[in-house]
């Protein structure tokens, strides 16, 4: 598998605007990271009836597999979980910093989300990854990486309504799409980082977009799998 050399032109970028979020960074993080086995903390399969064309499975990449997911309770939001799914299937990018990310919609009508619909994610850095859709329900969708993604396997976007609050997750069950960029996540932690930042940053707007407030913080929990 060749190594993606020519995003690095990009890097610099990236690192000093995910520095200059983290100064300003005032949400509680709470981590967790503990070891996991495969398949057990392997991503959901994919339905029969959805195209394998240049998907990336976990087993096609580098390195370990890691489990991550991102969760934040939403106390005192004017909707529920069903309608912030809604809202993020209709457009993902309204969810997303609009300074480290933007989801730009490849194939399918816009407005909606459907199995089989195409995005990609533009980050500063080598952080640029396409995506399919792979499933969607009411409360939940899932996306699978594709051919040119620096990650291999799948990540969940899902909320629930628990006790009068809205709980809102991102998870993802991914390794390094080549050696280079397991060795940026694993290695050099740059990836990781810009990746955590991301997805936290995803979590806050979804509470300010239900006028809801994050009532613990946000908790992330990660399983390092060997392969």
């Amino acid at each position: 598998m060749t190594l993606k050399i020519a995003p690095t032109l990009r890097w610099p970028a990236g690192v000093l605007l995910t520095a200059w979020a983290y100064m300003w960074r005032t949400t509680p993080i709470w981590r967790r990271e503990t070891d996991g086995a495969w398949p057990a903390d392997g991503p959901p399969p994919v339905d029969d009836d959805v195209s394998r064309e240049g998907i990336q499975r976990p087993e096609d990449g580098a390195g370990p597999l890691f489990r991550r997911r991102y969760r934040a309770r939403i106390a005192g939001a004017k909707a529920n979980a069903e309608e912030l799914i809604a809202a993020a299937q209709a457009d993902p990018d309204a969810f997303a910093p609009g300074t480290l990310a933007h989801f730009r919609k490849q194939l399918g009508d816009e407005g909606t989300m459907r199995v089989g619909d195409e995005f990609v994610v533009h980050m500063p850095g080598p952080w640029n990854g396409p995506v399919r859709v792979v499933e969607t329900t009411p409360a939940s969708f899932r996306f699978a990486t594709l051919d040119g993604h620096l990650e291999a396997g799948q990540i969940e976007w899902r909320a629930r309504d628990e006790d009068g609050a809205v709980v809102f997750e991102v998870e993802s069950w991914a390794r390094g799409g080549d050696r280079l960029s397991f060795f940026l996540h694993d290695r050099l932690k740059m990836a990781k980082e810009v990746q955590l930042h991301m997805w936290t940053r995803v979590l806050e707007r979804a509470a300010k977009r239900i006028d809801g407030r994050l009532e613990r913080g946000i908790e992330i929990e990660t399983r390092r799998v060997e392969l």
